[in-house]
């Protein structure tokens, strides 16, 4: 564990932290004797989530942070409150994600799986950044998906839901999150913060799960997948591991580093979705 400064302890922020791999990640770190900040929206299912903990883990250090990630407005309040918490980050992990079955766009008139995917993890980093900067040596972790291999991304498209498709668009806003990481990298190169995202494995959440028929027939196959726990583990590795801990700017299937698509190297596209994300967040106004 880093060595605490000044009596101010450096936490790890747990994003999505009430069920499946957030909250085992929560369960890992805090066994390991990290004080653990979980972000969670649902106050009664966190509430759930930390007894659990607290139950598993003895003496467990572990806080309840409320925060929507869902708009622009949520993510400021979280990133707000998630300051207030923590005068030190060790590490901050972009946990929560969505798989939307249909076309749905947020307060702020951006397709949510686009905006939860990749628009969320990318303000609140850039929120909690300075932070980040005065706890160096400090990482970001983005949990992402194998599956942004098939993404195909249309800015001028793809973030307003006008070539939504329940699969594709899933891709698309990880091709999205795994760019958006290499190139939040590269500008933070030498800064003291390293930003990595893997792929966690093939894990039973719920995530994409509805009460229609379609998130029924998701449901089905994930009893064959890997518990939350095993889909924890890569992460808590990226989190803490000395191993990496110069390493940035990498993707990781598991805990092995793997080369990215061409299209995730496309610079040109890079810096227009890090430049349409500054606009859509309001982030290029306040700099």
């Amino acid at each position: 564990m880093k060595e605490e400064i000044c009596g101010n302890k450096d936490w790890y922020i747990v994003t999505g932290a009430n069920a499946g791999i957030g909250k085992a990640v929560a369960v890992g770190l805090a066994a390991r004797g990290f004080p653990v900040l979980m972000l969670c929206r649902n106050r009664s299912k966190a509430g759930q989530a930390i007894e659990e903990i607290r139950s598993k883990v003895k003496g467990a250090e572990v806080k309840l942070v409320i925060g929507d990630l869902s708009d622009n407005a949520g993510v400021r309040l979280a990133a707000e409150n998630l300051l207030r918490e923590a005068p030190r980050i060790a590490a901050l992990i972009n946990n929560a994600g969505i798989w939307m079955m249909k076309c749905e766009l947020n307060t702020d008139g951006i397709e949510k799986s686009f905006y939860v995917n990749c628009m969320a993890p990318f303000l609140l980093s850039n929120l909690l950044l300075e932070r980040l900067k005065e706890s160096a040596p400090s990482r970001i972790v983005n949990v992402n998906a194998g599956l942004y291999v098939f993404g195909k991304l249309d800015l001028e498209e793809t973030p307003y839901g006008k070539d939504f498709n329940m699969f594709r668009t899933y891709c698309n806003s990880k091709l999205a999150g795994v760019i958006s990481t290499m190139e939040m990298a590269r500008r933070l190169e030498g800064k003291g913060v390293t930003v990595n995202a893997l792929h966690p494995g093939v894990i039973r959440t719920s995530l994409g799960e509805t009460h229609d028929l379609k998130g029924k027939l998701l449901k089905l196959p994930k009893l064959l997948f890997k518990s939350p726990d095993k889909g924890a583990e890569p992460v808590i590795y990226l989190a803490i591991s000395d191993d990496i801990k110069d390493r940035t700017g990498r993707f990781f299937m598991l805990n092995k580093e793997i080369p990215i698509t061409r299209k995730a190297k496309d610079e040109a596209l890079s810096l227009k979705l890090l430049g349409l994300c500054e606009k859509l967040t309001g982030l290029g106004q306040s700099r």
